[in-house]
């Protein structure tokens, strides 16, 4: 009787263990999809379902290669946006479990609205699918894309004939560019290099190869020191202007209340990034040393009717022209000189 009671005994335990164990992924997956993982900021604590730490001894946030058993949103592990990590937990019965989850982390202060009046309107040729859009004085330098027509161009403001066309390769996609001197920096889409260019005759002087971490060239500037880089994710990649194969930070965007994926047209202006979401209406004001979203510029009237109809002639270039904002799009007929207010 005595070897069945403990046998018995041993049973329920291990029922109690197994159910035990199923609350508790069954609350951190639930905790996962719930609004509370959505609301998170630099310095706030995690907070777990009840049925976690009732029964955890410890708990361990694993980023891949790095781990921490501190509960606080730290920058030193995460980002704003969506993180992907592992809860690894150890339970008060001795077993070890895991389970996958994404923190959000959002930038304390919501975005301004920045309020605009369009100016000034010029033509734009319609045929160009406009990935890098800059000006200098009068003179616009505007990267095309799409395979078999991609080219750098420059003209004057005003007029859409350019003066020097450069055409690329048939398999080379045109991406976003930037002024560096005396010279233009180049991404292409998939083909994992950059060109550099001279930037009065357009020639090209050299290539280079995109770090391993940018999957896609997106959208290109430089802030007087680095060249910044996108690749259709949340993240701003700073490189090194001497050597663009290196990246020297990584900052990822976020808003109060979203993450900003596709990221990408950028211009660097007073201290601040703007850049463009893919298929969206805004151009966004960016804090370069925390990636806070701190503005938005709604261009929905702007936008409208620019597509004809095809869902990529989107909002896809910003340039400054003195304190003021020039955009165009992907085939658009114009380009829009816009006083900030």
């Amino acid at each position: 009787m005595k070897r069945n009671s403990i046998a018995g005994l041993a049973v329920i335990s291990l029922l109690l263990s197994c159910n035990n164990k199923e609350k508790m992924l069954d609350s951190l997956a639930d905790y996962n999809n719930s609004k509370e993982t959505k609301g998170y900021h630099f310095g706030d604590r995690l907070s777990l379902p009840k049925e976690v730490t009732d029964n955890a001894e410890a708990i361990t946030v694993s980023f891949g290669e790095n781990e921490t058993s501190n509960l606080t949103i730290d920058p030193k592990f995460f980002t704003l946006g969506d993180n992907n990590i592992t809860f690894i937990i150890k339970t008060k019965g001795g077993e070890s479990l895991n389970q996958d989850a994404t923190i959000n982390v959002f930038a304390k202060n919501p975005e301004k609205n920045i309020p605009y009046n369009i100016i000034a309107e010029y033509p734009h040729d319609p045929t160009n699918f406009v990935e890098g859009f800059l000006i200098e004085g009068s003179t616009v330098y505007e990267s095309a894309g799409l395979d078999g027509a991609s080219k750098l161009i420059k003209y004057t403001l005003g007029s859409s004939i350019p003066s020097i066309i450069e055409k690329q390769p048939a398999d080379i996609f045109s991406e976003g560019c930037a002024i560096v001197g005396d010279k233009i920096y180049q991404l292409t889409y998939k083909n994992k290099v950059g060109f550099v260019y001279d930037k009065n005759s357009l020639k090209k002087l050299s290539q280079f190869p995109l770090p391993n971490v940018i999957g896609e060239g997106w959208g290109l500037t430089y802030d007087g020191k680095n060249l910044i880089a996108t690749d259709g994710s949340k993240n701003l990649y700073f490189l090194d202007v001497n050597d663009p194969s290196k990246v020297v930070r990584t900052v990822a965007v976020a808003g109060h209340t979203e993450t900003y994926n596709n990221i990408n047209e950028l211009e660097y202006h007073d201290g601040f990034i703007y850049s463009n979401v893919w298929h969206k209406p805004i151009i966004l004001k960016i804090n370069p040393s925390t990636g806070e979203a701190v503005g938005k510029f709604d261009f929905t009237q702007i936008t409208a009717g620019n597509d004809q109809g095809n869902s990529e002639h989107v909002l896809n270039g910003i340039a400054f022209k003195g304190e003021n904002m020039l955009v165009t799009g992907k085939n658009w007929a114009k380009i829009y000189e816009i006083i900030i207010k």
